[in-house]
């Protein structure tokens, strides 16, 4: 008789504002994937390479032009490098066009998930935020592997995903498609 092993989850849970950690190691489903200390130095490597540097204040020193450097809080500029340097690439999904346009069906091989990044409103709408979110294919099954979430939230099916993505671009969320570099 044969055994089906069905494979664990990697959900990392969220602390502070290092949802962009959190959602990396979702996305590549491994615990240390991505470290604070690696975000940190892809940042500064960003800002060593900005032609802009010139125009920094005193605040510049904790609100650094890619991340806070308290809690985290990490731009797409390092999700874009950090996912380059696991020799993958990010396309930016045009919030024009309905999910149905992402081929949620490509091998997992091909489309390794997808990042969100989800404005979020809190304190009643006086400080407005991002939210970064992974959802990852695993096993044939879509994940919302969110690290606000107690734990991962499985999809039915490709319809009730697309559905979510549709109701996050109305929203203002940015879809962010995770692929294999050709």
């Amino acid at each position: 008789m044969a055994h089906e092993t069905k494979k664990q989850i990697y959900h990392e849970r969220q602390k502070l504002q290092f949802c962009l950690l959190h959602a990396l190691n979702n996305l590549f489903q491994e615990k240390d994937a991505f470290t604070r200390k690696h975000l940190d130095e892809i940042a500064e490597k960003l800002v060593h390479e900005d032609p802009y540097k010139g125009n920094w204040t005193p605040l510049s020193v904790i609100f650094k032009p890619h991340h806070n450097s308290l809690t985290g809080n990490y731009d797409i500029n390092v999700l874009i490098t950090a996912v380059e340097g696991k020799g993958k690439r990010v396309i930016w999904h045009d919030r024009r066009n309905k999910a149905s346009s992402i081929n949620l069906d490509e091998a997992e091989s091909k489309l390794i998930g997808i990042v969100l990044n989800v404005p979020v409103k809190r304190y009643g709408g006086i400080w407005n935020s991002r939210h970064w979110v992974s959802l990852r294919k695993i096993d044939g099954v879509w994940y919302n592997l969110d690290s606000d979430f107690a734990s991962p939230y499985a999809f039915e099916s490709s319809e009730e995903l697309r559905g979510f993505l549709d109701g996050a671009i109305s929203y203002g969320t940015e879809i962010l498609l995770v692929k294999d570099d050709e």
